[in-house]
C-alpha cells in the first residue's frame, strides 16, 4: 500500500520529513563506516568503508531499523535508488577510454562470455531446477550477470515485477556480493594472478559495483581500478541486455496483445557513465576539483550500500523461501569458479 505521499513529485518529497530524516540516518552510518575503515583492525582484515557500510546497515536494518522504517522511508530509498545510480554517473571520473582500452579485447570477451553463460545458467536452472517463475529468474539472472541491484531495479520495469521479488533478487545479489567482497581477497594468494589479472577477474565477476572496488581495494588500488574499468564495461552491457529482454517479451505478449509492445527502459545512469567518462578521457581538470568529485562518489556510493543494508531484511528472505538463495548460491559458484576459468582461458589465449 503506497499513500499519495509516496508517489508525489520529486520537489515535493524533497520538504517531507522522511527525506531528510531518512538521509541523515544513512548520512550518519555512512560517516561511522567511512571512519571505521580508518582503524587499523578493519585495515588489517581489508574491509573498506563500503563493506562496513553494508554490514552496519544490515544489523540496523534487522534490529531497530523496522520501528523508525516508516519515518525514515523516502531518504533511505533516495540514497538505495537515486544515489547509487549518481555513484555510478560519478564513477566516469574515475575513468578514461584510454584505461578501457588497456583492458584489451580479452576483458571485452570475458564481460560477455561471463554475462551470457551466467543468465543461461539462472534461467535454466531457475526454471527447470528450482521451478522458480519467470519474472524472480530474470531478475537474479540480470543482477548476477550485470551489476547487482542497479540492474535488478533497471529490469523490473521491463518485466512489470511484484516489488517482493525485486526485494528477493536484491537481497540475493547484496548477500553473495558481500561474501565476494570478503573471499575474494583472502583467495588472492592462491589464484596465481597479477594484480591487474584479479582486478579484471573481481571486475567481471562480482555482482555490485561498490563491492568490485572493495574487493579491488582490500589487494592494491591498482587492483581496484582495473576491477572498476571491468565492471563499468559489463555496466555499459545493461542498455543491450535490457533491449533485448524487453524485445523478447514484446514478442511473447504479441500472441495475446498484437498491438501492444512492452516499454524498453534504458537505464540513465549507464549512458551517463559513457558521457562523463568521455568528459574525462578529454577534459583537462583541475586537481583539486577532481578530487572533490572523487571524495563525493565515494561518499554517494557508501551511502547507496547503507541504504542497501538497511533494506536487506532477513525477514523477506526467510519468506520467499530456500530456492532463489540457493539459485543466488549456485550463480555465486559459477561466477567465482566458472569465471576463474573463464578468464584464465582469455588471458592464456590472447
Amino acid at each position: 500500500m503506497h499513500n499519495s505521499s509516496n508517489i508525489s513529485s520529486p520537489a515535493s518529497q524533497l520538504l517531507d520529513p522522511r527525506w531528510f530524516q531518512g538521509l541523515l540516518l544513512v548520512l550518519l552510518f555512512s560517516v561511522v563506516g567511512m571512519m571505521a575503515e580508518k582503524l587499523s583492525i578493519f585495515n588489517q582484515l581489508g574491509l573498506s568503508a563500503l563493506t562496513i557500510a553494508i554490514i552496519l546497515g544490515m544489523i540496523v536494518g534487522n534490529t531497530f531499523f523496522p520501528r523508525i522504517a516508516e519515518q525514515t522511508s523516502l531518504g533511505v530509498d533516495f540514497s538505495k535508488n537515486i544515489l547509487l545510480r549518481a555513484g555510478i554517473v560519478l564513477y566516469g571520473f574515475r575513468i578514461t577510454f584510454q584505461q578501457v582500452m588497456n583492458i584489451g579485447i580479452s576483458g571485452i570477451c570475458i564481460d560477455i562470455s561471463v554475462l551470457i553463460l551466467t543468465f543461461a545458467l539462472a534461467y535454466y536452472a531457475g526454471r527447470h531446477l528450482f521451478k522458480l517463475d519467470k519474472e524472480t529468474v530474470i531478475l537474479i539472472g540480470a543482477g548476477s550477470s550485470i551489476c547487482g541491484a542497479a540492474a535488478v531495479m533497471a529490469t523490473e520495469p521491463v518485466i512489470k515485477a511484484q516489488a517482493h521479488k525485486v526485494t528477493v533478487a536484491v537481497a540475493t545479489v547484496v548477500i553473495f556480493g558481500t561474501l565476494s567482497m570478503f573471499i575474494y581477497p583472502l583467495i588472492f594468494p592462491y589464484l596465481g594472478l597479477s594484480e591487474q589479472h584479479y582486478g579484471i577477474f573481481v571486475g567481471s565477476t562480482v555482482h555490485e559495483v561498490a563491492q568490485v572496488v572493495a574487493a579491488g581495494k582490500a589487494v592494491s588500488d591498482t587492483a581496484a581500478n582495473t576491477a572498476l574499468i571491468e565492471k563499468m564495461l559489463r555496466v555499459m552491457m545493461l542498455a543491450p541486455f535490457l533491449l533485448l529482454i524487453g524485445q523478447l517479451i514484446a514478442n511473447k505478449k504479441q500472441s495475446t496483445l498484437r498491438s501492444q509492445r512492452a516499454p524498453i527502459t534504458i537505464p540513465w545512469f549507464a549512458a551517463l557513465f559513457i558521457v562523463v567518462t568521455a568528459f574525462n578521457s578529454v577534459v583537462d581538470m583541475s586537481p583539486w576539483i577532481h578530487k572533490i568529485l572523487i571524495s563525493v562518489d565515494t561518499l554517494f556510493l557508501t551511502m547507496a550500500m547503507t541504504a542497501l543494508g538497511l533494506r536487506t531484511h532477513l525477514g523477506a528472505i526467510k519468506q520467499a523461501g530456500l530456492k532463489p538463495i540457493l539459485l543466488g548460491l549456485l550463480l555465486f559458484v559459477m561466477l567465482t569458479i566458472g569465471g576463474y576459468y573463464i578468464n584464465s582461458f582469455y588471458h592464456n589465449w590472447f
